[in-house]
């Protein structure tokens, strides 16, 4: 009852607000979001009844571990998130929409009441975030849709496990919980960078305590090999923008067939740097495996997912992983300006060491 309440003081909220298109939006996410709950079912009676798979109930029993780790060691609010779960039809619950003009690194915002401005857009059906994908292409735009494989409703909301936490392998959706769960104890409006890479630490630091504990101190080796994966494709990725930022300054002096063709060859050598890349690592790297073709948008994802992750990890070592603290001290930073809150996190940035 108390979340149908929340969902009608959010559906009476955007009723006030000016313009169709921001209503029919959020209409439809919270439509696929009650859709999602009102399918899902207690985890505790799917545990105990005798059909549910071996492997199944496996994974939903160490979701409960999981949440009683993130709840105690990683002081995360986690409330009754999770307790319930849903099987998808799909690997992704929901897709997302990345949108950067053809002459620029800056994405496109999408702002809302409440969770002020994202510099994405999720949508429970692919053909409608396919339909604004072409409306921004008619305008010129680079795009990226991809699938996501689970979302935070930031608290509002008690989000339910489903298949796309339970078909990965169990550091991967512990991983996964943390970082959802991260969302819930930090989260600044109009900053998606500052909130995704603080999730991300989140995450990482979240799963190597986990693992720690499990006596699998050698599966966080792995995970490091796919962050240091990651760690390579970012710095090919910032060499290409730094070059794509050069170029893009002239575009009032170069004509705009000149800067094609200049966007593309550095473009292109970035594909070929990661297929190279690529070549010495088993799993998927963030631009998926080669070949690739990247454009504005997926740079742009990429940097908002990790541009402060290091910071961020840096500052929870110096506060010897007391996460509460952690918290506290984030939160006291996200109320500073945003120049402000990108010194202190490249401050620390330049002190991390993964090492160390």
């Amino acid at each position: 009852m108390k979340q149908l309440i929340r969902i009608l003081l959010v559906l009476l909220l955007l009723a006030g607000v000016s313009g169709c298109s921001t209503f029919t939006y959020y209409s439809q996410m919270i439509s696929g979001h009650v859709s999602l709950m009102l399918r899902s079912e207690p985890i505790s009676h799917l545990t105990a009844q005798p059909d549910t798979s071996p492997a199944l109930r496996q994974k939903l029993e160490r979701s409960e571990q999981m949440r009683s780790f993130a709840r105690g060691r990683l002081a995360l609010p986690v409330g009754n998130t999770y307790t319930r779960f849903v099987g998808l039809e799909q690997p992704w619950v929901v897709v997302t929409l990345v949108a950067v003009p053809e002459f620029s690194l800056e994405p496109h915002h999408w702002c809302y009441p409440v969770v002020g401005c994202q510099a994405y857009r999720g949508y429970f059906s692919l053909e409608r975030a396919r339909k604004e994908e072409a409306r921004f292409r008619e305008r010129g735009y680079d795009t990226f849709v991809g699938g996501v494989t689970a979302y935070s409703t930031l608290g509002w909301f008690n989000d339910p496990l489903h298949t796309g936490f339970t078909n990965l392998t169990e550091d991967r959706m512990a991983a996964l919980m943390f970082h959802e769960l991260a969302h819930r104890a930090v989260y600044l409006a109009d900053d998606t960078a500052f909130n995704e890479s603080f999730a991300t630490a989140v995450e990482l630091e979240g799963l190597r305590l986990w693992l720690e504990q499990q006596g699998q101190d050698n599966t966080f080796a792995q995970v490091l090999e796919r962050q240091a994966l990651r760690n390579r494709t970012l710095a090919l990725v910032d060499t290409t923008s730094r070059a794509l930022a050069r170029l893009y300054r002239q575009q009032n002096s170069l004509p705009p067939d000149l800067m094609r063709q200049h966007k593309s060859r550095y473009l292109e050598q970035l594909a070929r740097d990661y297929a190279s890349l690529a070549e010495h690592y088993q799993d998927p790297g963030p631009l998926g495996r080669p070949p690739v073709q990247p454009n504005n948008a997926h740079l742009a994802l990429l940097r908002q997912y990790n541009q402060y992750v290091p910071g961020f990890r840096q500052w929870l070592r110096e506060l010897d992983y007391d996460f509460g603290e952690f918290y506290r001290q984030v939160t006291e930073l996200s109320r500073q300006p945003q120049a402000r809150r990108q010194a202190r996190l490249q401050a620390l940035s330049h002190r991390f060491d993964e090492h160390l």
